[in-house]
């Protein structure tokens, strides 16, 4: 089969992110002596430089760890909704829906404190060499990748007249930058090195991290993070408003330590984030898959696979919230909002079992769904918010405030294939980054870092990074899974994944793409187990290659919320005759651009070898994977 590049593979180390800069960063510190998590964490922080409108350190992470010879765990890396966001304080202002941009929609920042923990727990080095790559790239500059050009261009008008502080950093001179000249970020450089001088006396590795930690939750950083909170910033409400982000919230709170959902399919566990993410999706897609499926590709298996999908994310809408539980094990790593008497029931394991997706599957018939249909496991009543089933009238999420991550692929005219749209009238989306890494030694993680993107808040001018707007996710409505509740994780589409094979890890995926993400991971999970081996290793770059579509009959996570009954996007190198036969089949069809749907990466290991692979998107142009 015709692929893009090879499928990488090595004895050494592996890594696949979205940016190249990562990837390579990563590598660095594996050929320095470190491991997967000293690499992850070194990778990430390039990301906030490289893809800052993509991710940013006040935004979010899931991530998958599986150390060599131990346990799969979850390290969550997802705030919680500060104590004054409320519904009732929120309805006061006369507010329907959380804003898509603002200090409202800011949720305690999670990404910093999550990458600490990994650090001190499960890597080798000091804090200082796995920040020294990031430090370099904002201090000295990088070549930015055309979206971020594009992305800064977009809402230069907003951060000429509200925004200045981001004017700032990424309008020097009043120009956006361009593409091959240097962008810097010498505020965030500045605010590295001065953690890395405050903490440096701390003591010893560990002491410095925890050091840093409470730098960010109670020093410098939380005191700017906090007057940006309170600063007045016009919003997707066309309101300025204020922020509920405290002193209080930010020192309470920590990232936490999890056991995985999981699922057995056909000798693989795959291993996801709980239910305060929409990892569990994937799963319950696999579940409600027949015993025996039809031919790969073809208009059956693309039909079931959507009609699939439909259900499992009409369940996502009605039951996943944040369940509150903790598995630590890690000292302190636990505290925070772990026991919340706000934790909701998710019945996950009815959700999963055989049969009710017995039950679920029947629905699926031969002509396409257009309803939104959540199941009722063990009799209970779902539960939606009375805005779910509102149908969108433009593409959702699109508008000059820049809200949300992408729900629709960006059209076959788009320049830069498979990350969101920048229209011409200023409108603009936020995305997200990946980044998966195997070492010499079998540790493995998965990551997807989000939000805090540059379009989602001003930049607070002390630190050169913005809040970020997760709480953007949750319902303005009491009494439903994902409504906004103090204390409570907002649902997040964040979802990277880790997959097992005869109980032992052997790869970890994930791709950016907020509500697709857990369509595309499923179509490229198939066409690597459906399709066997090839060149003596797991087709990784095959599956990421092949045709991939999604389709958005289902609420979209972001503001303003809309779904699309019926309706299935696929990228035009689709066979004509299975785009023709889902049309007869009642499927609102939309052929995108050839490459527009997805941006995975993938590493992978064979436990009986030792041989490495690894394998990246091509689409956008700029994710890359390395290893030897």
């Amino acid at each position: 089969m015709f692929t893009t590049r090879p499928t990488l593979q090595g004895t050494f180390g592996m890594v696949s992110s979205t940016h190249w800069l990562a990837s390579q960063s990563a590598m660095a510190v594996l050929e320095d002596g470190g491991n997967a998590y000293d690499a992850a964490v070194a990778g990430a922080f390039v990301l906030h430089v490289v893809e800052p409108h993509l991710n940013g350190p006040a935004g979010e992470v899931p991530i998958l760890l599986a150390p060599a010879g131990g346990e799969v765990r979850v390290l969550c890396g997802q705030g919680v909704a500060p104590a004054g966001a409320t519904v009732a304080h929120y309805r006061a202002l006369g507010l329907d829906l959380v804003p898509g941009t603002g200090p409202l929609a800011a949720a305690v920042p999670g990404a910093f404190d999550a990458w600490m923990l990994l650090l001190r727990d499960h890597g080798t080095k000091p804090l200082a060499d796995v920040l020294r790559y990031a430090v370099g790239y904002a201090e000295h500059g990088h070549a930015p990748v055309e979206n971020v050009c594009a992305t800064i261009e977009a809402v230069r008008e907003l951060f000429e007249t509200e925004w200045t502080s981001s004017a700032e950093v990424y309008l020097p001179g009043g120009k956006a930058p361009r593409p091959g000249e240097l962008l810097r970020n010498p505020a965030l450089a500045a605010t590295w090195k001065r953690l890395l001088a405050e903490t440096a006396g701390a003591g010893d590795r560990i002491a410095q991290i925890e050091a840093a930690r409470q730098v960010w939750r109670r020093g410098f950083i939380a005191e700017a993070l906090v007057r940006q909170a309170r600063r007045p910033t016009l919003d997707t409400s066309g309101e300025r408003h204020t922020g509920t982000l405290t002193a209080a919230d930010l020192a309470g709170w920590s990232a936490t330590y999890e056991r995985p959902a999981t699922y057995d399919w056909n000798g693989w566990t795959l291993c996801k984030a709980g239910p305060w993410s929409q990892g569990p999706a994937f799963l319950q897609q696999l579940a409600l898959l027949p015993p025996e499926l039809p031919a790969y590709g073809g208009a059956d298996y693309v039909h079931l696979l959507i009609e699939g999908c439909k259900l499992a994310m009409a369940d996502r809408e009605a039951w996943y919230g944040d369940a509150g539980s903790r598995d630590t094990g890690y000292g302190d790593a636990g505290s925070g909002d772990a026991g919340s008497e706000d934790a909701v029931e998710v019945p996950l394991g009815e959700l999963l079992s055989a049969d009710y997706n017995a039950a679920r599957r029947a629905l699926v018939g031969d002509k396409a769904s257009h309803e939104l249909r959540p199941g009722s496991p063990g009799g209970r009543t779902p539960r939606l918010s009375r805005h779910a089933r509102v149908v969108a009238t433009d593409d959702p999420g699109i508008n000059p405030m820049g809200a949300g991550e992408p729900t629709v692929a960006g059209p076959p005219t788009s320049r830069v294939p498979g990350e969101p749209p920048v229209a011409a009238d200023g409108a603009t989306r936020g995305d997200t980054c990946h980044l998966d890494i195997v070492d010499r030694w079998g540790n493995m993680v998965a990551a997807t870092p989000s939000g805090g993107w540059l379009q989602s808040n001003p930049v607070v001018p002390e630190l050169g990074f913005p809040l970020g707007t997760r709480l953007q996710m949750t319902w303005l409505e009491e009494g439903l899974p994902n409504s906004l509740t103090p204390g409570r994780r907002p649902r997040t589409t964040l979802t990277p994944s880790l997959a097992l094979r005869d109980g032992v890890p052997v790869m970890a995926f994930g791709t950016p793409g907020g509500d697709q993400q857990d369509q595309w991971q499923l179509h490229f999970f198939l066409a690597v187990a459906l399709r066997g081996q090839v060149r003596g290793g797991l087709d990784l770059q095959g599956a990421i290659d092949a045709p991939n579509w999604h389709n958005d009959s289902f609420p979209g996570s972001f503001h303003p919320r809309g779904m699309r009954p019926g309706s299935v996007t696929m990228e035009a190198r689709m066979d004509p005759d299975v785009v023709e036969e889902l049309r007869r089949r009642g499927h609102d069809v939309t052929v995108g651009g050839a490459w527009s749907e997805g941006r995975l990466c993938v590493v992978a290991r064979d436990p009986e070898t030792g041989v490495l692979s690894a394998a990246a998107n091509p689409r956008g142009m700029q994710g890359y994977a390395v290893g030897r």
